[in-house]
């Protein structure tokens, strides 16, 4: 039986959450790694390769400005929260999606994007969903990292490295400033759901953004 928390997913059929899967990687183009930017006309988060410190000062960049047209925009965290803190870390903007990645360390492991309606109590109780939308493992240490990952997730982990969020320049600058909020990255006023990609900075990339070791060991739990 599901507890409280998980009670706003009861009843998801399958095939709806292969229906959000699918809006996952169409709606938003929320790839990991991106296999096929070029069809994406506008992305948020840093590139592969680049220096952490460019990317942040080009979020920062991303927010100057004083219409109040609504903007897609990324928050990356400086160290991954448990889903009980979005709502001290959201400020209020509609939430699009809750970015999920279980940090182990010198362990490869997999990120997940839940989209959610907006609510920030969804986003809030979204773990679960989480770890239903972890991908099929393609080989042994794959399938424990995703085994693990599955239980951390379901026990409510600090996880969540990231929020794709839509809010005017002025609230997304107030959020920039907000301590444990690495950078907001905002695109412009006409960028259009469907046509953009997102790869989170996690928050142990601090040089370059560049995948990390995969050869420690995988936990049990």
């Amino acid at each position: 039986m599901l507890d409280r928390r998980a009670l706003p997913w009861r009843g998801i059929a399958r095939t709806t959450a292969a229906v959000a899967l699918v809006a996952l990687v169409g709606a938003l183009g929320v790839l990991n790694p991106p296999r096929k930017a070029g069809v994406f006309t506008d992305r948020l988060g840093p590139e592969q390769g680049e220096q952490v410190a460019d990317y942040l000062v080009r979020a920062r960049d991303s927010l100057t400005g004083t219409a109040g047209e609504q903007h897609w925009a990324l928050l990356s965290f400086t160290e991954p929260l448990a889903p009980e803190r979005i709502p001290d870390h959201s400020g209020g903007v509609r939430i699009a999606q809750v970015l999920y990645r279980v940090p182990i360390p010198r362990v490869q492991t997999p990120l997940v994007a839940v989209p959610v309606p907006g609510d920030v109590r969804a986003a809030v109780d979204s773990t679960d969903y989480a770890a239903w939308l972890l991908p099929p493992p393609a080989d042994d240490r794959t399938a424990r990292t995703v085994a693990v990952s599955a239980t951390r997730l379901r026990a409510g982990c600090a996880c969540v490295i990231g929020l794709v969020v839509r809010g005017p320049l002025a609230n997304l600058r107030h959020l920039a400033a907000h301590s444990g909020i690495r950078a907001v990255q905002a695109l412009p006023a006409d960028a259009v759901a469907g046509r953009f990609g997102v790869v989170p900075l996690l928050p142990d990339q601090r040089d370059v953004v560049a995948p990390g070791p995969d050869d420690g060991p995988v936990p049990d739990r």
